[in-house]
């Protein structure tokens, strides 16, 4: 009776919603534009009132009082520059409207999820926007840069992510359950096998339902499985032949750039010599290259995609991953169905915050932090982290240097506060 009360914005198929649920809040009201991903939504939350639609016609009178925690990704929309007209700019819609429902309805909390090239947009300047905006509510803000694995999500998944609150507290964040390590953390305890190991062979045949190949081999399957008794939407896609063969010859690690040249898809050949390294603004990286990925068997599974089944190879099976198989990467349960085309299916797990990540995040703001006022603030707190590695790019540095402006000057940190909340506001 007394849980704390969640409100979902930008909700898609409900990973963060799910996290959250498992760790004992209710989530009274969602809303998405995506109907194929509601569907999804509505199916697995029948209780959680749905709303359908733009979100600029979500007025605040429709929601929920005395809120706790809004959740929440906003898509980007290419990313415009800052300035004086940041808010004003229609590429900013999304973003300003989950700061238009923040301001509205004032919750204790907040947790916003975005990707990684957030951090480097338009050098900088977008995230240095999105955080004045919050601060200016009277938000403490805490941002960083998650690394899932470390977390026991079975993929290398790199987030952004923002935690406020209005109470006082100085949230940090959870500490991580699993070792990383490695050339760019590569490697976790949280496998592709530890995922995957007890699904039963795949199928071509998307309404299959199959039993399991053995009983829980470990938590996370436990996690997953739950008190489901068969598997569903455990299907993969049909290659051609030539794909086929390209499939059969690789082995786990490798990709198109170790078939033979005769071999490499064209399109894979034409921008086989392109580059993204960490810190390159997100409206510079473009799509990854046409190509295919045969995954370790012992090692996390690269970012799920809306790809993955076209590109991501079984790390043992002559075959691409199955729609299952990625929401297990994603640790969404096997009782949870994806509405739609297959593409609008993985579309909804590849967007989706990782349910298991998203329920850590959850608990540990409730049972640590709470719902209770610590102090009121005299000026808004920040502090950030945006990157675990040793070394950090130019673009990144730029960043670094616009948001640490925010907390080395406390005169000039008060003077933002009050020049970025008149225009966030009106």
């Amino acid at each position: 009776m007394n849980k704390p009360k969640a409100i979902a914005l930008f909700c898609g198929a409900g990973g963060l919603s799910l996290g959250f649920k498992r760790a004992g809040y209710d989530v009274a009201f969602a809303t998405d534009i995506n109907h194929d991903a509601l569907t999804s939504y509505s199916a697995y939350f029948p209780a959680t009132n749905v709303f359908e639609g733009d979100i600029r016609d979500l007025h605040p009178t429709t929601l929920p009082g005395n809120v706790d925690i809004l959740l929440g990704g906003p898509p980007c929309q290419g990313f415009s520059s800052a300035g004086p007209q940041f808010w004003d700019d229609p590429r900013n819609k999304l973003l300003s409207e989950y700061v238009r429902i923040l301001d509205a309805v004032r919750p204790k909390w907040f947790l916003m999820e975005n990707v990684e090239g957030l951090l480097t947009a338009w050098k900088g300047q977008y995230i240095c926007e999105c955080v004045k905006a919050m601060l200016s509510l009277g938000y403490n803000v805490s941002l960083e840069k998650l690394y899932a694995h470390a977390y026991g999500i079975p993929q290398r998944r790199k987030r952004v992510v923002l935690v406020g609150n209005r109470l006082g507290h100085i949230f940090k964040f959870p500490p991580a359950s699993h070792n990383v390590s490695g050339a760019i953390f590569r490697k976790s305890e949280a496998t592709f096998e530890q995922a995957t190991s007890d699904l039963p062979g795949a199928t071509t045949d998307a309404s299959a339902m199959l039993e399991y190949a053995t009983p829980a081999q470990n938590e996370l399957q436990e996690f997953m499985r739950s008190n489901t008794l068969q598997v569903t939407q455990h299907f993969f896609l049909s290659q051609g032949a030539e794909q086929q063969s390209r499939i059969e010859m690789l082995e786990p690690g490798q990709s198109m750039k170790d078939l033979p040249v005769e071999m490499q898809h064209a399109s894979f050949k034409r921008r086989a010599n392109r580059r993204v390294c960490d810190g390159t603004p997100t409206e510079q990286r473009g799509g990854a290259p046409s190509g295919i990925k045969r995954l370790f068997p012992d090692e996390p599974a690269l970012t799920i995609t809306g790809a993955a089944m076209r590109e991501f190879v079984h790390p043992r099976e002559h075959r691409t991953l199955s729609l299952r198989e990625c929401a297990r990467l994603q640790t969404f349960p096997d009782d949870f169905r994806f509405s739609g085309a297959t593409s609008a299916a993985l579309q909804q797990i590849a967007n989706a915050v990782p349910p298991l990540l998203a329920e850590q995040i959850g608990r540990h703001i409730k049972e640590a932090f709470g719902f209770s006022v610590v102090y009121t603030p005299k000026r808004p707190h920040l502090e950030f982290t945006l990157t675990q590695s040793n070394g950090m790019s130019p673009a990144l540095r730029r960043t670094e240097l616009l948001l640490k402006e925010l907390i080395d000057d406390e005169e000039k940190q008060l003077e933002l506060f009050e020049k970025t909340r008149r225009y966030i506001t009106s």
